[in-house]
């Protein structure tokens, strides 16, 4: 077995105060080999900013700025990932999920009531799960 140490011990990370992270399974779940490189980027882009809940009030525009992006394929990186069930957004606010959630269980309710359900976009096997009889 090969033995670890650190290559760099005077570099060696500590945990800010504002720590964020990645989860495992992004790799290990494979979710990483579906995304596009403009969706990896502002999904790391979220997952750095966001707070303990995973919640960020980025702006677009700022968001773009940063990661070099245009309006529309930060539009399609954020379709990508929302799709995928890895983020959920109502402007002008994103949350990064939990990669154990497979499903939104409580949407947030649309200013003035009901539920805007249309902007939470369901994967195929969610669908063909849910016409199946069990639920997504």
């Amino acid at each position: 077995m090969t033995r670890k140490y650190p290559i760099c011990p005077d570099r060696i990370r500590t945990i800010p105060e504002q720590f964020s992270w990645l989860d495992h399974r992004l790799v290990r779940e494979r979710h990483i080999e579906h995304l596009t490189h403009e969706a990896a980027a502002l999904y790391l882009f979220l997952v750095t900013v966001a707070d303990s809940q995973g919640l960020s009030y980025y702006a677009d525009h700022s968001i773009g700025q940063r990661l070099s992006m245009a309006a529309a394929t930060l539009a399609e990186a954020r379709t990508c990932l929302q799709s995928m069930r890895l983020i959920a957004y109502q402007a002008p606010l994103y949350q990064v999920l939990d990669l154990g959630t497979l499903s939104c269980r409580s949407l947030s309710p649309k200013p003035g009531g009901g539920v805007d359900n249309g902007s939470v976009p369901m994967a195929l096997r969610a669908i063909f799960k849910q016409i199946a009889g069990g639920t997504p």
